[in-house]
């Protein structure tokens, strides 16, 4: 049995973050000689986004340059891909970005508890399949609360400002390491990925790895 740490850095609204777990999953399923630790790793799209976020056509146009069609064909290819690894968006017009510091948070913090996907996970179901606010609090902790998280803890976090700090020393280090785009992969702390790569390419690389350990190199 090969152990691998993989570090994930990923952005809870980000779609393409979604896919590249999925087709990671995909990778590690065929794989069964590799027992892989994800560890998750925050980074904010948006850090300035103001409470309530913005309409997401909107904010990709003003950010992006993004025309109607242009988010249009995005969202159907997400949607197709979506379905590809199992995992439903349910994109519509009024549809709203928001801030994720708080959730970051929630996310460091739900590591501790041996919780942190289980709650990656909700949060994306929240907010991708059921069009959630998750820069709420009353939001966030309904969510922790389905993955078995104590409510009052989870508010405590949300309140400590010592929390959102260290989500933000976190990102700082991973743009200091020229981490600029989200999903990010890194394996055993040596081998970068950039991008929501294909379950195929995904496998490759990690048989490759898992060669390379076994002859010594």
């Amino acid at each position: 049995m090969h152990k691998l740490t993989i570090d994930l850095v990923s952005d809870v609204v980000c779609p393409w973050c979604v896919i590249g777990y999925f087709r990671l999953n995909q990778a590690l399923s065929r794989l069964p000689h590799i027992e892989a630790t994800l560890r998750w790793h925050p980074y904010e799209l948006n850090p300035r986004l103001a409470a309530g976020g913005e309409n997401l056509r909107e904010h990709l146009a003003k950010k992006y340059g993004t025309s109607v069609e242009a988010s249009q064909q995005a969202r159907n290819t997400l949607t197709e891909l979506g379905k590809e690894v199992g995992f439903e968006f349910h994109f519509f017009d009024q549809m709203r970005i928001y801030n994720t510091r708080k959730a970051h948070q929630l996310l460091l913090w739900a590591n501790q508890q041996d919780k942190q996907l289980p709650l990656k996970l909700a949060l994306w179901r929240a907010y991708f399949q059921q069009g959630k606010a998750i820069d709420e609090d009353e939001v966030l902790l309904e969510v922790a609360e389905t993955v078995g998280l104590e409510r009052t803890a989870c508010q405590q976090i949300l309140n400590d400002e010592s929390w959102a700090k260290t989500v933000a020393n976190t990102e700082q280090q991973w743009l200091q390491a020229s981490i600029h785009a989200v999903p990010t992969l890194i394996i055993e702390q040596k081998y970068l990925i950039s991008g929501a790569q294909t379950s195929d390419i995904l496998f490759d690389v990690l048989q490759q790895l898992t060669a390379k350990t076994e002859h010594g190199h």
